[in-house]
């Protein structure tokens, strides 16, 4: 079942989100002082690619330099991606097929907004 959720995400929504992760991750790098940000969104990006049968959770050590990064991370990228999940969210919700992928899709916008000190998993 996961297989066929992936492939339906992918076609779907995960290509495009995909690619404006991205986006981000490239312009966050070329910036340098940003290159944390922009390995986070890589890591994102590939999440968004094939999300179901993995899941996130909070990276045990993270301190206060992730909650200040999370806050840079809000004001200048955060946004406009969960903004993203939220109207392909909701464009999903329109099919009965896409009901569970606009679940995961609204699951996303947490990582999207805050993706220092959070990790991807897989589920058991």
């Amino acid at each position: 079942m996961r297989l066929i959720l992936n492939v339906i995400w992918l076609v779907l929504c995960g290509f495009w989100m995909a690619v404006g992760y991205l986006v981000a991750g490239i312009i966050c790098c070329v910036l340098i002082i940003t290159i944390p940000f922009g390995l986070a969104s890589f890591r994102i990006a590939n999440y968004a690619l094939w999300p179901f049968g993995r899941t996130i959770q909070p990276r045990r050590g993270a301190g206060v330099a992730s909650v200040l990064g999370n806050i840079i991370w809000i004001i200048f990228a955060g946004w406009w991606l969960a903004i993203a999940h939220l109207v392909t969210g909701f464009l999903l919700c329109l099919t009965i097929i896409g009901i569970p992928l606009a679940i995961a899709n609204f699951k996303m916008i947490p990582i999207s907004l805050v993706p220092l000190g959070s990790e991807i998993v897989p589920t058991t």
